[in-house]
């Protein structure tokens, strides 16, 4: 027998309708399971799922709903406009940051005043009640995750002397300008108790990324794998590499000598020189928290990081990808 049609989703309902549709059930069947009508759940899941990228999530659906009902929020802009809150929390959900969302959304309703928001009013609504339900599953989506909105430490790495290295003071000038494609920014992402890691490279106009799995931290492994992920890129995006004074790369004269590719090193504790593999290794960490070990981790999981990062809009280039700026520059040389 069908429940009243007053009765609301609960809880545990929208987390069994999450779990089929990740079993790629059909409308029909879940509401056949839930004993519901069709119209709810086809309503309920089409408030979420627009695409093929969209994604349900039972307990952010629940707490919305319940929130929304209550009306324990003061008529803020996203909590009054139902449309706006929806998109705010899809972007969320597909690994969004409010900055990324505050400047797609401009690009998909330019004319829309309802449908712009800035990402400090985002966070505002994330943090105003940050112990309440809702709230709670909303700063797990963010990239920190943190319960409070605080300061963010610089690393600091370590010094160590490498024989024939070039000091980034005697880069070209015009690299700093992130007008040319094909320079880059490398470094190393330290896996658990330091006894594994990854390789990360970066190019500074486009922020593409690339992610290496390495067997083992030493030069010739480093030297090794990353010659070979940067001679599989076009010659146009083959021009330096900016590193810091790991001991890792010791052996960049080989990279060098196999890819064509001039290394220049950063000065050591500044890691603010290769800004934006620093930014880059904090978006890897979301994915792959501190603690990891990467002995564990296999290149198709690397590759789908990888895939994250390059297609997801970025602000410092005009919330276009970093897949987009690249495809785009070799457009312009075919």
């Amino acid at each position: 027998m069908l429940r009243k049609k007053t009765c609301r989703l609960t809880l545990k309902e929208r987390i069994q309708i999450e779990t089929l549709l990740n079993e790629n059930k059909s409308k029909s069947y879940i509401a056949k399971i839930l004993k519901r009508a069709r119209s709810t759940i086809t309503r309920e899941v089409n408030k979420w799922v627009q695409s093929d990228k969209d994604k349900y999530d039972g307990h952010l659906a629940y707490w919305w709903a319940k929130e929304d009902y209550l009306s324990k929020r003061n008529f803020d802009k996203i909590s009054t406009y139902k449309q706006l809150r929806f998109y705010i929390y899809r972007g969320l959900l597909s690994d969004w940051t409010p900055e990324q969302i505050a400047g797609k959304i401009k690009i998909d309703f330019p004319n829309d005043t309802i449908m712009s928001i800035s990402h400090e009013s985002i966070y505002r609504y994330i943090y105003t009640q940050p112990q309440a339900s809702l709230n709670k599953k909303l700063i797990k989506l963010l990239v920190r995750k943190k319960t409070r909105r605080r300061p963010t430490k610089k690393r600091r790495g370590t010094g160590s002397k490498i024989i024939n290295q070039v000091s980034i003071d005697n880069r070209p000038k015009h690299i700093d300008l992130r007008e040319e494609i094909g320079h880059w920014e490398g470094d190393l992402v330290i896996g658990k108790n330091h006894k594994s890691a990854i390789g990360t490279i970066v190019e500074r106009k486009s922020r593409y990324t690339i992610i290496i799995k390495l067997k083992a931290r030493n030069a010739p492994e480093v030297a090794k794998m990353f010659s070979k992920y940067l001679n599989q890129l076009n010659p146009l995006f083959k021009k330096t590499m900016t590193y810091d004074n790991g001991i890792e790369m010791a052996r960049h004269q080989i990279i060098t000598q196999k890819t064509g590719m001039k290394i220049y090193f950063a000065h050591p504790y500044s890691s603010w020189e290769r800004g934006t593999n620093e930014n880059t290794n904090g978006l890897i960490r979301r994915y792959l928290p501190k603690g990891t070990d990467f002995n564990l981790i296999d290149k198709k999981t690397l590759l789908i990081i990888q895939e994250k990062l390059n297609n997801r809009p970025r602000k410092i280039i005009g919330y276009k990808t970093p897949k987009e700026i690249m495809d785009s520059e070799l457009k312009y040389v075919a």
